[in-house]
C-alpha cells in the first residue's frame, strides 16, 4: 500500500468523523423540535484491495471508512399503535365535549334548572286543584305554563343551534384533512426528487411528512404505506386519499334536500359517502376512530323529537316494533344530540298531552259499515267499512266558568292545527250496534290526530303554544261541572295533581322504568351525566395510552442531550485521531522526499 493511498484513508476518516459530528449538532440544535427524529451515522468499511491470496484466506488491505447512511430511528409498529389510539381518542374526546355543552343548557349547575320550570307548574296546577275558581291561582297557571313552554323552547333551540354549528367544526376538519393530504403529496414529491441519487435521505422532510401522518389520524382511520421510492400512499376510511400522483379531496354536502346538516362526501370518487353510520361504531372493529367522524355521531342526522322513540303499543306486530327498536338504537340512541331532543320532547308531549286530555277529554269510537254521517252542510256519508275516529267525548268533559260554558278547551295548543276539526263539527252520526239499536251522537266535534309525518299536527316542541284564548279569558279553564249546575268539577282538579304522579313513558325503549314527569326528568338527567362520564372515562383512558405510547416512540426517536454530548466528544476524538494520523503520513512523505 502507498502512502498516498495511506494518506486517502486518513482523509476518509476526516470526512466521516466530520458528517458525523455535523449529524450530531443537527440533533442537539433539534431537541425541543416537535416531531424531529434522531438521525443516526451508519459507519462502515470502505472497499478493500487485494494483494495476494494464502492457503487461509485472500490478503486484503482496507480503503478507510465510509458513510452508509445517516438513518431515522423509529419504530413503525409504535407509530402505527400511536396514530390508531390518537384516533380513537379523539372520536371520543369530541362526544364529551357536546355532552358536556348540552348539559349545560339545562342548567342543573348553574341555578337556572329545567326542573325548576316544572316544579313551578306542578305547584300552580295544586294550587288550581285547591281553588279552581280564583283568577289569580288561574293566572298563575297560565305564567308557570307560559314560563314553562319558552324555557323548553329555548333549550330546543339551544340544541337545534349548537346541532347545525356543528357543521363549522365538520367543515373545518375537512378543510384540514384535505390540506394535510396536499402537503403529504407535496412532500412526496420532494423526497422522491431529493432521493432520487440514491446518496441521501431527506429525514427533515420525512420528519414533516411522519407529522402530518400523525395529525391525520387524530381527524380520520387511515392506512398507508411507502413505494421504494420514498412515496407513501394514504387510503382514509378504506378510500384512497393520497396517492404518488393526486390528492381526492373530500367536500361537504347537505345529509338531505331539507337539511341544515352536512355531510362529508369523496368529491374525487362521484361525491360517495365518507362514513357508513349505519354500521355499529364498534371499538374491536376499530370503527371508533377519527373526530371527524366522532363529531358525526354525536350531532346524529337530524333532529330529534318523541316520535323517534318507539312505543310497543305505536305497532301492530312484534315485528314491526323490534324493527323500530332497531332503527332507534343505529339511528338516534348512537348520537347524543338525537338522543336528548327525542327524550326531552317525549316529556314536553306528555305533561302537555296528559294536561290537555284531562281538560279536554276524548275517546275512540269504532264506527261499522253502515253508519250514518251527517255533516256541517247537512249531506250524508254512509261508511262501507268499518272506521275509528276519536272526538271530544263530550259526556265526561268539564266546561268552563265562562257565561257560555265552553267546552273543549285545552291549556296548550298546536300552532298550526286545531284541536278539533270545528270547520266540520258533524250534525249526527247514527250507528247501528250489533243488537240492531241505534245509537245517535249530535254535534260531534272529530279530534284532529298527530301524524308522524306531518311536524305540524305533533305536539312537539316548537309546535305548542299556551292557549291564547285561555291566556285572554282565564274563565275559559275547563274545571266546572258539564251538569251546568255551577259546581266544580273535582274529579278533573283530582285528575290533574294525580296524573302527574303516574308512570307515563320509558327513557328509551331499551329501559323498563315508567316513569313519572319528575322521576324522568331525574333519571334523563342522570342517564346524560353518565353517558358523559363514560366518554370522559374513555377518552382519559386513551389519552393515558397515547401518552405511555408516545412515550415509547420518544424513548426510540427522541433526542437525548446527554447521548449526543457523548457522541460528540467521541467523533471530536475520531476526528482528531484521523487528522494526527494524516500529520504522520505527511512526515513521513517529506521525509522520503527530502531524502531523496
Amino acid at each position: 500500500m502507498s502512502l498516498f493511498t495511506s494518506l486517502s484513508i486518513g482523509v476518509s476518516g476526516l470526512t466521516t468523523s466530520q458528517n458525523s459530528l455535523n449529524t450530531t449538532s443537527h440533533n442537539l440544535a433539534n431537541t425541543e423540535t416537535k416531531g424531529y427524529v434522531r438521525q443516526q451515522i451508519l459507519q462502515v468499511d470502505s472497499t478493500y484491495l487485494s494483494w495476494g491470496t494464502t492457503h487461509i484466506s485472500t490478503l486484503q488491505s482496507g480503503l478507510g471508512t465510509d458513510i452508509a447512511a445517516v438513518r431515522q430511528i423509529r419504530d413503525v409498529f409504535l407509530d402505527k399503535s400511536y396514530r390508531k389510539e390518537i384516533g380513537r381518542q379523539g372520536f371520543y374526546q369530541v362526544q364529551y365535549e357536546a355532552v358536556e355543552e348540552v348539559e349545560s343548557m339545562f342548567g342543573e349547575l348553574e341555578g337556572v334548572a329545567f326542573q325548576d320550570s316544572m316544579e313551578e307548574l306542578w305547584v300552580s296546577l295544586q294550587e288550581l286543584a285547591k281553588e279552581p275558581d280564583s283568577i289569580v291561582t288561574r293566572a298563575s297557571v297560565i305564567q308557570n305554563a307560559v314560563n314553562f313552554m319558552e324555557r323548553a323552547e329555548n333549550i330546543s333551540d339551544q340544541l337545534k343551534e349548537y346541532q347545525v354549528n356543528l357543521n363549522t367544526q365538520i367543515k373545518n376538519k375537512v378543510n384540514e384533512i384535505n390540506e394535510i393530504a396536499e402537503n403529504i403529496k407535496s412532500l412526496n414529491y420532494k423526497i422522491r426528487q431529493y432521493e432520487s441519487n440514491g446518496m441521501e435521505n431527506a429525514n427533515d422532510l420525512r420528519d414533516s411528512r411522519n407529522k402530518l401522518l400523525d395529525e391525520l389520524s387524530q381527524l380520520i382511520s387511515i392506512t398507508y404505506k411507502e413505494n421504494a421510492d420514498g412515496v407513501v400512499t394514504v387510503s382514509a376510511e378504506g378510500v384512497p386519499l393520497v396517492t404518488e400522483d393526486l390528492v381526492y379531496k373530500m367536500g361537504t354536502v347537505p345529509v338531505s334536500e331539507t337539511s341544515d346538516m352536512l355531510k362529508p362526501v369523496w368529491v374525487g370518487h362521484g361525491n360517495t359517502d365518507v362514513f357508513n353510520l349505519d354500521r355499529s361504531t364498534a371499538a374491536y372493529r376499530d370503527m371508533d376512530i377519527g373526530s371527524l367522524k366522532g363529531l358525526l355521531v354525536v350531532r346524529g342526522s337530524d333532529t330529534g323529537n318523541y316520535t323517534d322513540i318507539p312505543k310497543r303499543d305505536d305497532f301492530a306486530t312484534e315485528e314491526e316494533y323490534n324493527d323500530a327498536v332497531y332503527e332507534y338504537n343505529n339511528q338516534v340512541e348512537t348520537s347524543v344530540i338525537m338522543t336528548v331532543q327525542a327524550q326531552f320532547d317525549q316529556l314536553i308531549h306528555g305533561i302537555v298531552t296528559t294536561i290537555n286530555d284531562i281538560l279536554s277529554p276524548n275517546k275512540e269510537v269504532t264506527l261499522p259499515a253502515g253508519t250514518v254521517i251527517t255533516n256541517a252542510d247537512g249531506t250524508t256519508t254512509t261508511l262501507t267499512s268499518e272506521q275509528k275516529i276519536t272526538i271530544l267525548d263530550a259526556e265526561n268533559a268539564p266546561v268552563g266558568m265562562d257565561a257560555n260554558n265552553t267546552m273543549g278547551e285545552a291549556l296548550f295548543n298546536r300552532k298550526s292545527t286545531d284541536r278539533y276539526n270545528d270547520s266540520n263539527i258533524l250534525q249526527s252520526i247514527v250507528i247501528t250496534n250489533p243488537d240492531s239499536t241505534i245509537t245517535t251522537l249530535t254535534n260531534v266535534r272529530v279530534y284532529n290526530e298527530e301524524n308522524s309525518a306531518d311536524n305540524y299536527s305533533l305536539f312537539t316542541i316548537g309546535e305548542i303554544e299556551v292557549n291564547p284564548d285561555i291566556m285572554n279569558n282565564y274563565s275559559l279553564i275547563p274545571l266546572s261541572s258539564n251538569t251546568l249546575s255551577g259546581d266544580y268539577d273535582i274529579e278533573t282538579a283530582e285528575a290533574l295533581i294525580e296524573a302527574w304522579q303516574e308512570p307515563f313513558a320509558t327513557l328509551s325503549p331499551n329501559t323498563l322504568t315508567s316513569n313519572n314527569f319528575s322521576g324522568y326528568y331525574t333519571a334523563f338527567i342522570a342517564e346524560l351525566a353518565n353517558r358523559g362520564d363514560q366518554l370522559n372515562t374513555i377518552s382519559t383512558n386513551q389519552e393515558s395510552m397515547v401518552n405511555s405510547i408516545d412515550n415509547q416512540r420518544q424513548q426510540v426517536l427522541g433526542v437525548s442531550s446527554d447521548e449526543e454530548l457523548t457522541n460528540l466528544i467521541k467523533f471530536q476524538h475520531a476526528y482528531n485521531a484521523s487528522a494526527r494520523y494524516i500529520t504522520v503520513i505527511d512526515s513521513m512523505l517529506e521525509h522520503i522526499v527530502t531524502s531523496l
